[in-house]
């Protein structure tokens, strides 16, 4: 299964990608939405976005409102990994459709279990 992290810190993609590996799974890297949108289009079927939302140009609340309009994306489950943790914002990307909210700093552990649970349960 192949997932996509999206976020302008490579750091932060590093370790979304390392915890995906640990499950199993192959996860692809984009430092901006733009990139990400790239990828979606390309030939790789994306199973699960992972999505920081303050990110130059596109911030990912644009991006997840934009592929949650698309036929083709709106079905990819989509996991918010940011520091906004405000509640308003919080309820604009649930609104929004994000599947599952994880504010930073993390820990591989909640990111495990919000990957396990994004799919259902499901971990390979």
């Amino acid at each position: 299964m192949k997932m996509l992290t999206i976020d302008d810190s490579a750091v932060v993609r590093k370790i979304i990608s390392a915890a995906v590996v640990v499950l199993g799974h192959e996860c692809l890297e984009a430092e901006s939405a733009q990139d990400a949108l790239d990828l979606l289009k390309g030939p790789e079927k994306i199973e699960l976005i992972f999505l920081d939302w303050n990110m130059p140009g596109m911030n990912g609340l644009e991006f997840l409102k934009t592929i949650k309009k698309s036929d083709q994306f709106k079905h990819i489950p989509v996991v918010m990994v940011t520091t906004e943790n405000m509640p308003e914002s919080v309820i604009e990307a649930v609104k929004a459709g994000v599947t599952q909210y994880i504010t930073k700093p993390f820990s591989i552990e909640e990111l495990m279990k919000k990957i396990i649970d994004s799919l259902g349960g499901e971990v390979n």
